[in-house]
């Protein structure tokens, strides 16, 4: 599979050279083959769906704006890999202020909650369990997790977009099955 994934990969080369000169089509093309790709990425970072979409729009407008910026189009995953991963990075930000504003808010007697409602995907509470295992760990974690389980990424492809040795991707998804598996202990059959 990764080998068929990786030929994938390479043929984006002719795609990302349109974008480079502008094709709006094949930029539309390229952002259908790799949206769901783009979501993994931002749910890693950030931890939760809320606002997936509005970073990936963020996302892909970077990429569009940014696109006679990338020098080797070989290099094309890990470009865009920072460029999504910066846009999660600046949006949970902007969420961290808003909550810290909400919490002032409601202890001055402003609002009465600044809590965001729960999320019951479903209706299945094992399913939402796992997935509130999964957002509490922490970034370090959670992102090679993300990328390996949900998007079925390769040690060494997340290793490639990451910048990191594939020890590190090893020893991060060890450390996050074993944080993922002593919280859902007693919680999940």
């Amino acid at each position: 599979m990764a080998m068929a994934q990786q030929e994938g990969f390479d043929a984006e080369e002719p795609v990302i050279e349109a974008i480079r000169a502008g094709d709006r089509y094949a930029f539309g093309e390229f952002v259908r083959r790799h949206n769901r790709w783009v979501f993994g990425v931002i749910y890693g970072v950030l931890g939760e769906h809320d606002g997936v979409e509005d970073v990936a729009q963020q996302a892909w407008t970077a990429v569009w704006r940014r696109a006679g910026e990338l020098r080797d189009v070989k290099r094309w995953r890990p470009w865009l890999y920072r460029l999504t991963r910066n846009a999660a990075i600046d949006a949970g930000r902007d969420v961290t202020r808003r909550r810290s504003r909400m919490q002032v808010i409601a202890k001055n007697g402003q609002a009465t909650s600044g809590d965001t409602p729960d999320c019951h995907l479903g209706g299945h509470e094992q399913y939402g369990e796992v997935l509130a295992a999964v957002q509490a760990l922490p970034a370090l974690y959670r992102e090679p997790f993300v990328l390996r389980h949900l998007n079925g990424w390769s040690y060494c492809e997340i290793a490639e977009v990451m910048g990191m040795p594939i020890d590190s991707v090893e020893t991060r998804l060890v450390r996050a099955r074993r944080l993922l598996r002593d919280c859902l202990r007693d919680k999940v059959l």
